[in-house]
């Protein structure tokens, strides 16, 4: 056999073998259904150049599940904020959010987007609360919590939030989870890493708010948080063959034979389709049209070497984190 002919069979075998495993993993793991989710991220573009297997998946109608996204910036570091909020809006829509007005974005100098600046996790931490848990930090710092609120490009973020009662019962969040970068960031990126140091934070505030110590996820008024590992690499850009890898880091770390008895699965795989229609989760095509067609400005000639070779854009793994109450409350730093 020369070399031609094992390069032909590779290019027919291994993304049949793709898809395959794609039906494989949509019908046997574990997925997550009628949920309110919030897709926490730092960038317009964040959520297709990273998230668009999770969103995807997360947004099929059968699933019941309600997804958000909360960009912290409007990714203005070159001028283009306005045109960067337009276009996560229609990314949102063309990775399956049920309309524009589930994206919010976030205007404010304490997120600048810079590479260089790390975000205050105090501070995110209290935008989650103002946004999902408002009687959380109303009590004690009502100014921040206009100031935070008034920030935003669109009103709706926390209009479910439960009247808040001023008694001390129990708080009652608006979401059941946070999905968002691990502590890399997946590139490195501070803004990235800030925002998994806030979400903890928070996590850990409305743990002790709801419950007073750590009930390892179990107490009422929990919130989890799922986290989008970052990887080496050689993985990073292995596209479709990172499906083997993660699918056996999935086995060793969540256990297939306890799928049926895991309410909170501490491990997610989702994957995109090669083909159109085929069997499984949506198609990559949705995914790189949420970059080409909706983030224009940002689409440099690298880009396109991103979407074609980044694992990101065919695979999502993600990981429950523990999260333990926080014994004093964090104060928001004047």
């Amino acid at each position: 056999m020369n070399w031609l002919t094992a390069l032909g069979l590779a290019a027919v075998v291994i993304p049949s073998l793709y898809i395959y495993t794609v039906s494989i993993v949509a019908t046997r793991f574990p997925v997550l259904r009628n949920k309110r989710i919030c897709l926490l991220i730092a960038h317009p573009d964040d959520e297709a150049m990273f998230f668009a297997p999770t969103v995807l998946a997360l947004t099929r109608p059968e699933t019941g599940n309600h997804v958000k996204i909360l960009c912290l910036s409007s990714g203005d570091a070159e001028g283009l904020g306005p045109t960067r909020k337009r276009e996560l809006a229609k990314s949102g829509v063309l990775l399956g959010l049920r309309s524009a007005s589930d994206v919010f974005v976030i205007d404010s100098p304490f997120f600048p987007d810079s590479m260089t600046t790390t975000w205050d996790p105090e501070r995110i931490s209290h935008l989650l609360a103002s946004a999902f848990a408002p009687e959380l930090i109303e009590a004690t710092n009502p100014a921040f919590a206009a100031a935070v609120s008034s920030s935003t490009s669109r009103t709706a973020l926390s209009k479910d939030s439960k009247k808040r009662n001023g008694k001390g019962e129990m708080v009652k969040p608006t979401i059941d989870m946070i999905i968002t970068f691990d502590q890399h960031g997946i590139s490195g990126h501070p803004n990235h890493i800030s925002l998994y140091h806030g979400a903890r934070l928070f996590v850990s505030q409305l743990l002790a708010a709801t419950t007073g110590k750590n009930k390892e996820g179990k107490g009422q008024g929990q919130v989890d948080i799922y986290t989008l590992p970052t990887l080496d690499i050689s993985r990073k850009y292995s596209g479709i063959l990172d499906a083997l890898p993660t699918l056996l880091e999935w086995v060793w770390s969540a256990g297939i034979t306890r799928k049926d008895k895991q309410e909170r699965p501490g491990a997610l795989v989702f994957m995109n389709n090669l083909v159109p229609g085929g069997a499984g989760w949506a198609s990559v095509d949705k995914a790189w049209k949420a970059m080409t067609q909706a983030h224009v400005s940002q689409m440099r000639w690298f880009r396109y070497g991103w979407i074609g070779l980044s694992r990101y854009m065919y695979v999502n793994s993600l990981v429950l984190e523990k999260v333990e109450a926080a014994s004093v409350a964090a104060k928001v730093k004047e």
